[in-house]
């Protein structure tokens, strides 16, 4: 299989994943883009570009469902973020990159520690939007650490998918118009970004319509499994790639 094929594939299960559970799509997806060689100048701008569609598909298949107050607060620290860890971006080694980002999926795959913290109020929402407008810029996924935030006891599952949907599209346009000052467009990537993004938007629509079919604790673990494949992946690239340089 191509790259371009490959990379489409990866895009729709991520989405599925996405429609169905509100989160992880967007981790899997930078992890695929690393794992299969893209430097961090091309997998972080393209991630944003496919997450940005994927979110707004989302959005829309659960947009009576989005808690708006819930996503002011979140743009209110993710609106400057982006531009401040804007700098960090273009001088990140790509095989430090590749490690930090394996160490990044671990942690994501164990969040419940960041619940524990019980930031599930209009403080963490603030968080969040530090986390994934600043974090992201670096790591391009950050659904699975920002999700806790998002827990809320009076949102239902719907809720919590339709909001993360809207904030997260509003992160990811911010990143794109942060890259697009920085002189990157996204039109340079347009042959890998056209199919990726049409498949997203056919796996969301396929993910809404599973979301009540599979059983959500099975789906998780081979969800994990497949993350900690990567992680391992990621992390070896990234150790060679220093070894070989050093």
């Amino acid at each position: 299989m191509t790259l371009p094929g490959l990379l489409t594939l990866a895009a729709f299960f991520a989405a599925v994943l996405s429609g169905m559970t509100g989160l992880g799509g967007g981790t899997l997806l930078i992890a695929v883009l690393y794992a299969a060689g893209l430097a961090p100048g091309v997998a972080v701008p393209l991630h944003a570009g496919v997450q940005l569609v994927s979110n707004a598909s989302r959005t829309f298949a659960y947009l009576g469902h989005v808690d708006w107050r819930g996503c002011l607060l979140f743009m209110v620290t993710a609106l400057p973020a982006p531009f401040l860890a804007l700098p960090l971006v273009a001088g990140f080694d790509a095989d430090a990159l590749r490690l930090f980002m394996a160490g990044f999926i671990v942690l994501a795959m164990w969040p419940g520690w960041l619940a524990r913290l019980r930031l599930q109020g209009p403080a963490g929402l603030l968080l969040s939007g530090a986390v994934a407008g600043g974090v992201g810029m670096v790591t391009g996924a950050t659904g699975l650490l920002i999700a806790p935030f998002f827990l809320r006891e009076q949102w239902s599952k719907e809720t919590v998918i339709a909001t993360m949907a809207v904030c997260q599209s509003l992160a990811y346009l911010v990143k794109i118009a942060a890259f697009w000052l920085h002189g990157d467009s996204l039109l340079a990537h347009t042959p890998l970004l056209l199919p990726m993004a049409l498949a997203v938007i056919v796996g969301t629509l396929v993910g809404r319509r599973l979301v009540n079919v599979f059983d959500e604790q099975g789906f998780r673990r081979v969800f994990r499994l497949i993350l900690a494949l990567l992680a391992i992946k990621l992390a070896w690239d990234g150790l060679r790639g220093m070894l070989m340089s050093a």
